[in-house]
C-alpha cells in the first residue's frame, strides 16, 4: 500500500510541477504518469529491500534522473528542456516527500 501511495504523490507532485512550467502539451504530460510508474515502483521496491543509507537514495535518485531525462527528451525533443523537467520534477517530489516524512514523524512523536 505505501507503493501506491507514494507513486500517486510522486505522480500528482510531478505533473503540478509540470503544469506551473508551463508545460501543457498532452502527450509529455501522460509521458510523466508512464515515467513515474516505470522509475518510481522499481526505485522504492529497490531500497526498501536495500540498507537504506542517504548516499543510495542520492544515487538512485541520480539514475532515475538520468532515464526520465532521456525519457522526456523522446517527448519533448529538447535535451536542455528534458533535464530541467527530470531534476525539477524529481527534485520537488523528493523534498516534499522529504517534509511529509519529517511531519509524520513529529507527529508521532510529539502528539
Amino acid at each position: 500500500m505505501h507503493l501506491v501511495i507514494a507513486l500517486i504523490q510522486t505522480i500528482l507532485i510531478e505533473l503540478g510541477v509540470l503544469l506551473l512550467l508551463k508545460e501543457r502539451r498532452i502527450k509529455v504530460l501522460l509521458s510523466s504518469v508512464a515515467v513515474n510508474v516505470l522509475t518510481n515502483v522499481p526505485l522504492n521496491l529497490y531500497l526498501a529491500s536495500s540498507d537504506y543509507t542517504w548516499s543510495r537514495v542520492v544515487v538512485c535518485e541520480l539514475i532515475v534522473v538520468a532515464i526520465e531525462s532521456l525519457w522526456y527528451l523522446c517527448f519533448t525533443g529538447n535535451f536542455r528542456q528534458s533535464v530541467i523537467y527530470s531534476f525539477l520534477c524529481n527534485a520537488v517530489s523528493f523534498l516534499v516527500g522529504l517534509l511529509l516524512v519529517i511531519i509524520v514523524e513529529y507527529v508521532l512523536l510529539y502528539c
